[in-house]
């Protein structure tokens, strides 16, 4: 039985994948790829990501982690979760982020872990800023826009005299469900072996 099994190139090749990328984090990945694409169509479709997505991963994460690997996968979880909704929360203070996405921001840190929530959410903010650029262009408002962005962070240190009004209007506030979803993907796919898909 042992000879065969080392004679199958796909049985070594399943059971190298399996030693490079366990069960429990494929699962995690998928769970993961799957809200933030939920999320990216409602928030498209609704400018809302719903409780009803995100709450579930929220709560019941740590709790599978617990059971599955008691007190440590407990934390783990716990601590993805806290560390990865941080600083959407102080941007949603701020008023610079919806409370949808920081509860996902969140859900993605306790389903994968610290390391993935916070590559996920680096990602995501680079994707948000070429899906603005991108956006503007396409209405035409690139310019007016790069020019309002070009106050809002000069604006303290220029000349009281040169100093511009920030007006709403020349603010833009970019949904995020798409590129949460886009930064989660690329998290994922760089953390995963090749192996995995069956390249070698």
């Amino acid at each position: 039985m042992e000879a065969s099994a080392r004679s199958s190139p796909k049985v070594q090749k399943l059971m190298e994948s399996s030693t490079e990328m366990p069960l429990a984090t494929l699962i995690a990945y998928a769970v993961a790829a799957l809200i933030t694409l939920i999320a990216a169509v409602t928030d498209v479709r609704s400018q809302r990501i719903p409780n009803w997505l995100t709450l579930p991963a929220l709560l019941l994460a740590p709790v599978v982690y617990g059971v599955a690997f008691s007190w440590s996968g407990l934390a783990g979880s716990l601590f993805g979760l806290f560390a990865c909704g941080l600083l959407p929360y102080l941007a949603f203070r701020k008023g610079g982020m919806a409370g949808g996405d920081v509860k996902l921001f969140a859900a993605i840190g306790a389903v994968t872990g610290v390391a993935v929530g916070i590559e996920a959410e680096f990602y995501a903010v680079i994707a948000a800023g070429i899906f603005a650029l991108l956006q503007l262009a396409i209405r035409g408002k690139l310019l007016r826009t790069l020019g309002s962005t070009f106050y809002v962070g000069m604006n303290p240190v220029l000349p009281k005299k040169w100093r511009r009004r920030i007006t709403p209007e020349m603010m833009t506030r970019i949904r995020l469900g798409a590129p949460i979803f886009v930064g989660t993907m690329v998290a994922i796919g760089l953390r995963t072996p090749l192996s995995t898909w069956g390249i070698s």
